[in-house]
């Protein structure tokens, strides 16, 4: 018996992708060949002939799924790949590769498509006068005497349609009332599977008062960081629109109901209405759904539901709580830390949140009453104050999982108590205190109204004392910490016109007036080594380096200048807090460099960068002290001497205390490279356009 299985694959992916159906391809293809097996009366899958036509020369990955193809999937579960890059010769590929030399007809065909092309197949194939024909798809390509059947019976696809509405600050605040941690990822994920298990899903949406510090109780990931801020977009990556609505009781109800009733009315509205919220406000709504004809569900919080909707029995109700599976505000200190490191080992990064604020805020109200217990109302109402709640509840809330966490400790009497020795009190207090002291000092030291944005981030990005796990990790997260600063009222954001475009408004940083300025009680006066003038040798040291990869730079490329932000990154390893900012005005200083806005052929912007006087004594010196010794590099190759630190002593004419740096710069310039394997041996780099140009100089040949 010919028995043959023939997956569009193209089609089949568009289809599924067109319907938002989050399916698994390993599953489907399993689906479809069991099915076909069945159908075809075989005893097993083996007698089935199964092929899988796609545009092979496109890379599909599977959605979630990382190195793993579609190609792959289909392969795995036993089908044969037929490639068709020419969708219009699709039917002439399958043709030639499976019915052309057929000595026997047909039984069974089994084509998984809606292309009527694709479908064609038909009409070429010697069809067994008992065979049959099966179509499997969204819609029949109306193939005669074939037998169709509709793709979603074939796979198991739910017929009937969703639509979910979440009053997320309701199923929030009751889920955070019943005790429970919430697990921002774990919610989302339940949700949208629960939708899922209803019906194929036409629209998600969550309503809240988005963007409202504080209006929502404590979210966190499955490491314990509270993650508020990134709700709104955590759910529109698992497609629930977020959607805005006013604080208050009422306004989310309203708008919930509105939009359910108007998307109720129309033209192919779903069949199924999930209303997520506790409140007895939405029965009249509930009634309305019904006499069109509409399945309600409503989700609820055990404890938080009212009974009336809980007694309704034209809906039906369930409980996030049961589906979702949260564990309890006791376990969430043992959960913070047993995960401040990822799979793979490292340090997860410390960012900004609502423990933060709780640890700044203290030490903010503590530094104000200093000889006044901090109160649990207190605490409460000084939140509220700063923004960092919006009522009492969300206070209590936060700071009753604060005590869950271990954050704080808070007796019988109401007494609160942070905990000194927690490491997101240590982390917050590091990150405050570095950030803080560089605007302050900064602002002391230039005699500035104001830090630069960008230079901030610069400074902080080389501040050898903000270091630690999950610390200073990159420029986004000293911006998100900068942003908190400003936030809890310790730094103060503003836009001001750029010196050379004031139409062109930049942010800037500064403290707070000093009669508003928390930081003034709250930070010890900063350690005199914060910025440290460096020594002239270390100075000098410096100074070489950037002529030298200045000059290198401009040399080899043919350009007037060298941008000064891609220098300050190549010497940063050799910087020790201003060592390059004090080296590069001492070199303006003498005359030695110029410091200028180019335009860059690379960007409609211009970009500071540094040019060579090269008349300059100091430019003419070191360069003069580089090429001597390079030249006795080039002799040391020449007598095919061993390139080590003594043959480079003996050979270059340096002073001896500038000898380090000079081998230090060569390596740094790759004009000496270490031999693999030793440690005290180096190649060196004869076709070195600065080595060629100072063979030329000299007199060197055949190097």
């Amino acid at each position: 018996m010919r028995a043959y299985l023939i997956v569009d694959v193209d089609d089949l992916l568009d289809r599924l992708e067109a319907r938002k159906l989050a399916l698994d391809l390993h599953e489907v293809s399993m689906t479809l060949r069991n099915g076909a097996t069945l159908a075809a009366g075989l005893v097993s899958s083996d007698a089935l002939v199964s092929v899988a036509v796609a545009n092979w020369n496109r890379d599909r990955a599977v959605p979630g799924r990382v190195g793993t193809s579609v190609q792959q999937i289909f392969v795995t579960n036993g089908f044969e790949v037929c490639n068709a890059p020419d969708r219009p010769f699709v039917v002439d590929v399958m043709y030639a590769n499976y019915f052309a030399t057929g000595d026997e007809p047909v039984d069974e065909l089994i084509l998984v498509t809606t292309q009527p092309d694709f479908a064609s197949i038909v009409q070429r194939i010697d069809l067994n006068p008992r065979g049959r024909v099966r179509i499997w798809g969204d819609d029949d390509p109306g193939v005669a005497d074939a037998i169709y059947q509709p793709l979603e019976t074939i796979l198991g696809i739910p017929t009937k349609t969703v639509s979910l509405y979440v009053d997320f600050e309701n199923i929030t605040i009751g889920l955070n009332e019943q005790g429970y941690v919430i697990d921002l990822d774990r919610l989302v994920n339940a949700m949208s599977r629960q939708a899922r298990a209803h019906g194929q899903v036409n629209k998600m949406a969550a309503y809240a008062p988005w963007g409202q510090r504080g209006s929502l109780p404590p979210l966190v990931d499955a490491q314990g960081r509270e993650i508020s801020d990134e709700a709104p977009s955590r759910l529109a990556l698992s497609n629930i629109d977020p959607v805005f609505n006013l604080p208050g009781k009422n306004s989310a109800d309203m708008r919930i109901a509105k939009d359910v009733l108007a998307d109720s009315s129309t033209t192919g509205s779903s069949d199924i209405f999930i209303v997520a919220s506790g409140d007895r406000d939405f029965n009249d709504v509930f009634g309305t759904l019904r006499a069109k004809g509409k399945q309600v569900v409503v989700w609820g919080i055990h404890g938080s539901t009212s009974r009336i909707l809980e007694n309704n029995p034209a809906i039906l109700l369930e409980y996030v709580d049961d589906f979702a599976q949260f564990q309890r505000h006791t376990d969430l200190e043992q959960i913070y830390h047993e995960a401040l490191i990822n799979e793979h080992g490292e340090p997860l990064a410390f960012r900004p949140s609502q423990w933060s604020s709780v640890v700044l805020q203290c030490d903010i109200w503590t530094a104000k009453h200093p000889r006044s217990p901090l109160t649990i109302d207190d605490l409460t109402d000084h939140l509220i104050e700063a923004h960092a709640v919006t009522n009492p509840a969300r206070g209590e809330e936060l700071l009753g999982q604060a005590q869950g966490l271990g954050l704080i400790d808070v007796n019988a009497s109401g007494i609160v108590a942070l905990n000194n020795n927690h490491p997101i009190t240590q982390a917050t207090r590091i990150i405050r205190d570095r950030i803080v002291h560089r605007v302050a000092n900064t602002l002391s030291v230039r005699n500035w109204e104001y830090v630069n944005y960008g230079f901030l981030l610069k400074g902080l990005s080389m501040d050898l004392d903000l270091t630690g796990p999950g610390l200073n990790i990159d420029d986004n997260w000293r911006s998100e910490w900068i942003d908190a600063l400003v936030r809890e009222g310790l730094l103060v954001r503003e836009l001001v016109p750029h010196p050379n475009n004031p139409e062109d408004l930049v942010p800037v940083i500064r403290l707070p007036d000093v009669d508003a300025n928390p930081a003034a009680v709250v930070l010890p006066e900063p350690p005199p080594s914060i910025e440290v003038v460096a020594s002239p040798e270390e100075i000098e040291e410096m100074m070489r380096r950037i002529v030298v990869s200045v000059e290198q730079f401009t040399s080899f490329r043919g350009f007037a200048w060298c941008p000064l932000g891609s220098l300050h990154k190549r010497l940063r390893p050799f910087d020790s807090g201003m060592l390059f900012q004090q080296a590069i005005e001492v070199l303006v200083e003498d005359g030695s460099v110029s410091i200028k806005e180019y335009q860059n052929p690379m960007s409609n912007f211009l970009t500071k960068g540094i040019s060579l006087v090269e008349q300059a004594d100091l430019v003419t010196t070191y360069l003069e002290e580089r090429d001597l010794f390079i030249k006795g590099l080039l002799e040391l190759y020449q007598e095919r001497t061993p390139i080590n630190i003594e043959s480079i002593q003996q050979a270059c004419p340096v002073p001896p205390e500038t000898f380090k740096t000079w081998v230090s710069i060569m390596e740094l310039e790759n004009v000496l490279n270490l031999v693999p394997g030793h440690q005290d041996l180096y190649s060196l780099f004869r076709t070195h356009h600065t080595v060629v140009r100072v063979a030329e100089k000299y007199g060197f040949e055949n190097t």
